[in-house]
């Protein structure tokens, strides 16, 4: 385990780093989750990507059998002390925060060039490697989109997206972006040590500004990074869709089971699904592979169920009626 770090990249002595590794944040009350992604990753980290789990001084302990089962090196946060919070930033609870803290200054640890980050309510459901992250050995791709299919949603526009794009809109103006659209994404970026090294070297540390600060204007980690890369152009942009399929409501994990669609069905486009566990936790653990029947039974109340079933017989009583007329 590391017992300190540099201040940034340059200050570390040369080495052969690791082009692409996993970086998982996690904490005590998501090891179950974290213990189901790290079963996926043994199973599916088809080219053995190095992969860091970061978790809190005091969960460590609780960590190091999920860690083992997949090859993982185990980290405590304490590792990043000097820039996280005990205070609440923008309204939101520390422990939220230090997460997006943490995201954005692994970097500084010099172990890696671009890393992955998971969250641990994600989980993998096929083979991968670095052909599905990496357009060439130093370039990752970059998870860029407008998410136009979020904001056609009436739930989701009112209660999120409209303070996200107020938020969004800060950053770029921060960062003096001129692009009238806004192309970022919610998470599982692969972030680059050298974007990260030009942020803080040409926009936080000139202000005099921390992670922190950055997450008072706007709490949205992944946003800081992708429009400094946009305006910077320190690596290439080569665009890529999410590379998980993210279900962010309620509302959607029942749109896909009524659409019948089965997490085989979501390998051939993603590598890996996640469940917000915003939701997802007032279910208590929701298996990603349950049956469809499981997963309506959440949704239907006993009225909706006996309506369904009311109208799905007379659906098919009407439907054979239909066809003896029809051979007569």
């Amino acid at each position: 385990m590391l017992t300190g770090y540099s201040n940034a990249v340059s200050d570390l002595p040369a080495q052969n780093l690791p082009s692409l590794g996993i970086l998982i944040k996690s904490y005590r009350d998501d090891l179950e989750r974290a213990e189901e992604l790290c079963r996926s990753l043994k199973l599916f980290n088809t080219d053995d990507l190095p992969i860091w789990i970061v978790v809190p001084e005091q969960d460590v302990p609780d960590f190091t059998l999920c860690a083992q089962s997949c090859n993982a090196t185990l980290l405590s946060e304490s590792l990043f002390s000097r820039y996280l919070t005990q205070v609440p930033v923008s309204g939101i609870r520390p422990g939220y925060i230090n997460q997006d803290i943490i995201k954005l200054a692994f970097w500084e640890l010099g172990l890696v060039e671009n890393y992955l980050t998971i969250d641990s309510d994600a989980v993998v459901l096929r083979p991968f490697g670095k052909c599905d992250l990496m357009f060439d050995s130093a370039t990752p791709f970059t998870v860029l989109l407008e998410d136009h299919e979020l904001k056609i949603d009436p739930k989701y526009f009112a209660e999120n997206w409209q303070g996200r794009e107020a938020s969004l809109n800060d950053i770029k103006s921060f960062l003096e972006l001129e692009d009238h659209r806004i192309l970022t994404c919610h998470g599982h970026q692969v972030l680059s040590a050298p974007v990260l090294k030009s942020f803080k070297e040409q926009v936080l540390l000139p202000r005099g500004l921390g992670y922190r600060d950055i997450l008072e204007i706007a709490p949205y980690e992944f946003s800081w990074y992708n429009f400094w890369l946009q305006k910077s152009q320190v690596i290439p942009i080569h665009q890529r869709e999410p590379y998980f399929k993210v279900i962010h409501s309620a509302e959607q994990h029942l749109e896909i089971a009524l659409k019948g669609i089965t997490m085989d069905d979501i390998s051939r486009a993603y590598i890996g699904v996640v469940i917000n566990s915003n939701f997802s936790k007032s279910w208590g653990e929701i298996d990603t592979h349950e049956p469809k029947t499981t997963t309506l039974a959440r949704y239907l109340t006993w009225s909706e169920l006996f309506v369904t079933i009311r109208t799905k017989t007379r659906q098919a009583v009407n439907h054979r009626l239909s066809a003896r007329r029809n051979q007569k």
